[in-house]
């Protein structure tokens, strides 16, 4: 249905082309015949620069009205060089009015309007030569010469509607068959999906009905290792206390003294250099001596941060008899450097049964993981594809081709990419960081032609300035380029692309403006 639609379009506008060719012919015709005195109405025709349109407005047989209905003046006031209307339309002949029209018939070419001001003003506006009667400038007729470019032009145009209409025809079949496509695919998709969903559930069940014994059992055993910790940590602490005891007991009574005490210069607490009577006092609470059972409670506390263990002598290398040496170096020799000391703070490695459990678990937490990626790249793809579907790809999908494609465009300092439905971007052309001109926002062509402009917005800041963004003028083309960018205003950026999306009955052959016939 589409496909016939674009050909009644087409068939209209070159129904129109034809009534306009058809029409300029007319007026050459009668141009010609005015001439050679074959009008109907040679007395009108004398009237200089009057469109045939508007002939019969000026009538020398009856007074002339101002075409804006003001005043009427006799006909003879008519193209005097005095203007008498307010719209000027006294004096289409002369520069008397400012405000009126001269008509340039441009037989062979076409015609067109030029303001009276430029009348006999000693340029050359019209290719006939028309609007300079007064001597001060020779005018050729150029309007045949500017009628064949024109012509060709036209035909050229002309040429490369009828061949990118072939390509916006194919345009159109290739977007209804990937929308076609991904609209099979998203229904394909839907249907697979309970499925996934129901095996990621099952997966789920499975993962958290084996890590519940798993989490059991590593409780358990941590647990069970704390205590144990706890009971080394005690047993250290003991061993260090009785240790750290009997090496402040120098005299091995039984009891550590004052004097013991001083002998110790970690203890020196206002740093003066000994370790005073006082000092030792306010360690052991005013006591002379102290026993383990007392050692072993507040003041063991109270000093264990300060305490230093004293530094065990080696012997002199020339008072180890021999055989010692050779022992200590037959020791070095067999120690492996590499070796790490065995930490007995570190938890040791779970027992066969809840390694068995945790092998269970995580093979089921595997699947699982399987299950739910598999799940997400599903909804992933149904995402992009629903995206894409709601992307206004054009009256007939004629831009689908377009969709994931790039193209770029180099100047002197920048080269400068555009994606369709996608984002704008611009970087150094000798290499560099990438900025972002905006992503997709909307079509933004006028109401009876929206798909000729792209509008890419909300893209990085200026310093101290607005969003970039980025307009991009579509025109009918042979092929997908990007052809030019300027940036008219600070981070507005302007682009020109060509395709054969837009070679349709609205994409060119249109022409700007009016012409009178």
């Amino acid at each position: 249905m589409a496909t016939v639609d674009v050909e009644v379009r087409a068939g209209f506008v070159n129904l129109q082309k034809y009534c306009v060719f058809s029409l300029i012919l007319l007026n050459y015709i009668l141009v010609i015949g005015s001439e050679n005195g074959v009008s109907a109405s040679n007395t009108a025709l004398k009237v200089k620069g009057v469109a045939i349109s508007k002939l019969s407005f000026y009538n020398p047989d009856i007074d002339f009205t101002c075409l804006d209905g003001s005043r009427s003046i006799p006909f003879h006031h008519v193209n005097d060089d005095y203007c008498d209307c307010m719209d000027g339309t006294d004096e289409p002949g002369t520069s008397a009015c400012a405000n009126g029209q001269f008509y340039c018939v441009n037989a062979g070419y076409r015609p067109e309007y030029i303001f009276s001001s430029r009348v006999n003003d000693g340029i050359c506006d019209c290719c006939d030569g028309s609007d300079e009667s007064s001597g001060l400038a020779n005018c050729s007729n150029t309007c045949n010469e500017m009628g064949k470019v024109m012509r060709e032009e036209a035909e050229r145009l002309r040429k490369l509607q009828q061949e990118g209409y072939q390509l916006y025809i194919d345009y159109q079949k290739q977007g209804l068959e990937s929308k076609q496509q991904n609209q099979l695919k998203l229904q394909e998709l839907q249907s697979q999906k309970q499925g996934l969903q129901d095996a990621k559930n099952e997966a789920e069940k499975i993962k958290n009905e084996a890590e519940t014994p798993e989490t059991e059992a590593k409780e358990k055993f941590d647990k069970e290792w704390e205590v144990l910790k706890a009971e080394k940590d005690a047993e250290r602490e003991t061993k260090k206390t009785e240790d750290s005891f009997k090496e402040l007991d120098t005299n091995e009574d039984g009891e550590i003294s004052v004097q013991e005490m001083q002998q110790h210069s970690e203890f020196d607490s206002n740093s003066d250099g000994e370790v005073s009577v006082d000092e030792v006092k306010e360690y052991f609470e005013d006591k002379e001596s102290i026993n383990f059972d007392v050692y072993k409670g507040k003041i063991w506390e109270s000093i264990k941060h300060m305490y230093k263990k004293p530094q065990a002598e080696k012997p002199k290398e020339e008072e180890l008899p021999k055989d010692e040496e050779d022992e200590d170096e037959d020791q070095e020799e067999g120690k492996d450097e590499n070796a790490e000391e065995p930490d007995e703070d570190q938890k040791p490695d779970y027992d066969e049964e809840t390694k068995k459990l945790i092998e269970v678990a995580d093979q089921a937490r595997d699947t699982f993981k399987q299950a739910e990626d598999k799940l997400n790249e599903h909804n992933r793809q149904m995402s992009d594809i629903q995206t894409t579907l709601a992307l206004d790809m054009g009256a007939n999908n004629e831009f689908y081709p377009l969709k994931g494609e790039c193209y770029e465009f180099t100047d002197r300092e920048y080269t400068y990419k555009i994606c369709p439905f996608e984002r704008a971007s611009q970087a150094p052309k000798a290499g560099g960081h990438e900025t972002n001109l905006g992503t997709w926002g909307t079509w933004s062509g006028p109401e009876n032609n929206k798909y000729s402009q792209m509008k890419f917005e909300h893209g990085t800041g200026c310093w101290n300035g607005p969003e970039r963004s980025a307009t991009v003028n579509i025109h009918c083309g042979l092929t997908n380029e990007l052809y030019s960018a300027s940036e008219p205003s600070r981070c507005e950026y302007l682009f020109d692309f060509r395709t054969p999306a837009l070679c349709n009955s609205q994409g060119t052959g249109k022409t700007s403006g009016h012409d009178e016939l």
